[in-house]
């Protein structure tokens, strides 16, 4: 086996906690001796042990670390968080040979958990499969180099390109473009981000949930762009489980799970979000709609990816989908329904 096989299966282990470990990253670890995998973990949840903690302690005769590597997909930590260095661990254990996918940019590691090995006569290998090991943490990564949030745009559109049909005066509801089952997959994807982010119309029109009711997963944290209060008392996102933020120029007093933020003076809506986003920790964000606030985000160029589900149905008529004029780097087809995935 090689070096890259040992780090593919550190990625594998990492994504089991996919929507589980913000604001930490996702880690797999795994240890080898004599070409054979002894030991492996991965970090479940934020608070907990991480993934060298878990690997090692899954070894059982614990003589071997001695004489053994261990791999893991992001450098290891050097300081004290809510658990200790996990450098401090593999340097207690005498384990000789460290792997590494990439290194962590976060500020307190960023470099320090390898000088800390090297100096206790480790030998440590960096960049093993590093193009996979940024993809697996890019939100992650996009936080801490670009102080902002991941962001990824997601609209169903119709095959004559319509978001929504014609609406009457006070005409509430979704009306669905994609089959019942591609639900699920959207589900997913919120359980795997920190937030949801929607314009006030969309909640107005579709009167949505924005949950993650149809797989087992939790609820991210509803952004709600809603400037002038158009957002009503009686809304669905205010009577399930899970956090509101409703960023208006005129903030209520917060009450239970829903919180009011301030769009500040003299910057951009966009601008005054993200810099919340940011002092919240929100590394994640899906942009689920309207029409204008996903097409605003482009405008700005702000965004990194794009999910854009395609229905078999055409309306003929109604709200125009947001324009992109780039060509997608996969597609891929759910029954009736085909995705297409854009990176800016």
């Amino acid at each position: 086996m090689n070096e890259e096989f040992y780090i593919k299966r550190c990625i594998q282990l990492a994504e089991n906690a996919h929507g589980n470990t913000s604001p930490n990253p996702l880690v797999g670890s795994v240890v080898v001796y004599e070409n054979k995998i002894i030991g492996e973990g991965w970090h479940k949840k934020a608070g907990e042990p991480h993934a060298e903690v878990n690997a090692i302690n899954s070894v059982k005769d614990k003589s071997l670390l001695a004489k053994s590597t261990i791999y893991v997909n992001l450098e290891p930590c050097a300081h004290y968080g809510k658990t200790p260095p996990c450098a401090d661990l593999i340097v207690k254990h005498k384990i000789p040979r460290v792997i590494i996918g990439c290194r962590d940019p976060f500020d307190a590691v960023n470099g320090k958990g390898i000088e800390k090995l090297k100096a206790a006569g480790i030998e440590v290998s960096v960049g093993v499969l590093e193009k996979d090991c940024l993809e697996l943490n890019k939100a992650f990564f996009t936080y801490h180099t670009k102080q902002r949030p991941y962001i990824i745009l997601k609209w169903a559109q119709t095959q004559d390109g319509y978001l929504d049909k014609v609406r009457k005066e006070n005409k509430s509801g979704v009306n669905w473009i994609t089959q019942p089952e591609t639900k699920l997959l959207v589900h997913k994807w919120r359980h795997e981000v920190d937030a949801i982010l929607v314009g006030a119309n969309t909640v107005v029109n579709d009167n949505p949930e924005l949950t993650t009711r149809l797989i087992e997963g939790k609820n991210p944290i509803r952004l709600i762009v809603d400037p002038n209060h158009k957002t009503h008392a009686d809304a669905r996102i205010f009577c399930v489980s899970g956090k509101t933020i409703l960023f208006t120029n005129t903030p209520k007093t917060n009450k239970d799970n829903i919180i009011y933020a301030k769009l500040e003076n003299g910057v951009t809506i966009l601008d005054s979000v993200i810099k919340t986003c940011n002092h919240l920790k929100i590394q994640s964000i899906l942009v689920e709609g309207g029409a204008q606030t996903i097409q605003t985000f482009i405008n700005a160029d702000l965004w990194d990816e794009a999910r854009v589900l395609y229905g078999a149905s055409s309306f003929g008529q109604g709200l125009l989908a947001p324009k992109m004029k780039l060509t997608p780097i996969e597609t891929h087809h759910y029954g009736k329904d085909k995705l297409n995935i854009y990176r800016r």
